[in-house]
């Protein structure tokens, strides 16, 4: 399985994090001042100094305050295709998830993340643009698995030998993955089942996309379920179905979603900005989102470095 997933996938250069600068211990605590300081001496030079970038960013206000909002459509359909590539990358020339990546990045140290979630959560969505705006490689845990499948889709080998087999060669693919430095790896809903695939998540850093089930529900019934292979099989009402077979899922998985490092739960994102309903979110929102969630954790895990004496 790794061999086949190294030969047809050019994974990006291995970094040594021993080689990666390390931001001193309780050095999040007062990264803000040093920000404040960053952006007033970039306002002063401002002054004086033609900003290429401004000037890129005010020709394309419209189209990205345009592109960002309508590609909340890509959420619905809870995965992106070669045609969403470029709004991708328009909602990623957004500011605003640019500038929350360049307060994490330094502190990650070229870790890796991993999102998990349930199916149609919008994980290659949303791992697409965080993986713009920081700089890293990005990898699909599915396609990696078809393509070492030699193109065979995640529904035919479901098909052809079971789920079982699927979940052996998921665990191979994290277990490469895992090796890896700056990726964000969107995972298959079901990766949180096995003990061993969180061995391998945690050598990075997990970030949990918490998703209503109603919401999910719509997004699949809107797209239709031929690429869900454990929803594919049922009949009737498609919203019906989904939600039904989803809530099943949920009941088998949920507790393991909650061993993710970081939660980023869509209700609370929309309550906080307003939104009636979760499908009004665009993926920088939750970009963002995720962004201050692994800030968060990170902050919470340096003060558990700090030895008592220094506290």
């Amino acid at each position: 399985m790794e061999a086949a997933i190294a030969q047809r996938v050019q994974y990006p250069s291995w970094v040594d994090c021993r080689k990666l600068e390390r931001k001193p211990l309780n050095s999040l605590r007062y990264a803000q001042r040093a920000k404040e300081e960053k952006r007033f001496r970039g306002l002063a030079l401002a002054h004086l100094l033609p900003d290429k970038r401004n000037e890129r960013a005010r020709s394309v206000s419209s189209e990205v305050s345009c592109s960002d909002k309508n590609s909340s459509a890509l959420l619905q359909a809870g995965s992106v295709h070669s045609f969403d590539e470029d709004l991708i990358l328009k909602a990623s020339n957004n500011e605003y998830p640019f500038r929350k990546a360049e307060e994490v990045k330094p502190y990650l140290h070229g870790r890796s993340m991993y999102l998990v979630g349930m199916m149609g959560s919008g994980k290659t969505t949303v791992g697409k643009l965080m993986s713009k705006v920081l700089g890293y490689s990005f990898f699909d845990c599915d396609t990696l698995i078809e393509q070492a499948m030699n193109g065979t889709s995640v529904a035919e080998i479901f098909e052809h030998h079971g789920e079982s087999f699927f979940r052996g060669k998921e665990t191979d693919a994290l277990k490469k993955l895992s090796s890896m430095y700056q990726v964000v790896v969107s995972t298959g809903g079901g990766a949180v089942i096995r003990p061993i695939n969180w061995k391998y998540m945690h050598k990075g850093i997990s970030i949990w996309l918490d998703v209503p089930l109603e919401a999910l529900a719509h997004r699949i019934a809107a797209v239709g379920t031929d690429s869900r292979p454990l929803l594919h099989d049922e009949s009737g009402d498609a919203y019906t179905v989904a939600f039904k077979r989803l809530s099943t899922i949920w009941d088998e998985r949920g507790e393991a979603y909650t061993n993710a490092n970081a939660r980023v739960s869509l209700e609370n994102i929309a309550v906080k900005r307003g939104y009636k309903d979760v499908s009004d979110l665009t993926p920088a929102e939750i970009a963002i989102e995720a962004f201050e969630q692994v800030q968060s954790y990170l902050e919470k895990e340096e003060t558990m470095e700090i030895p008592d004496g220094d506290l």
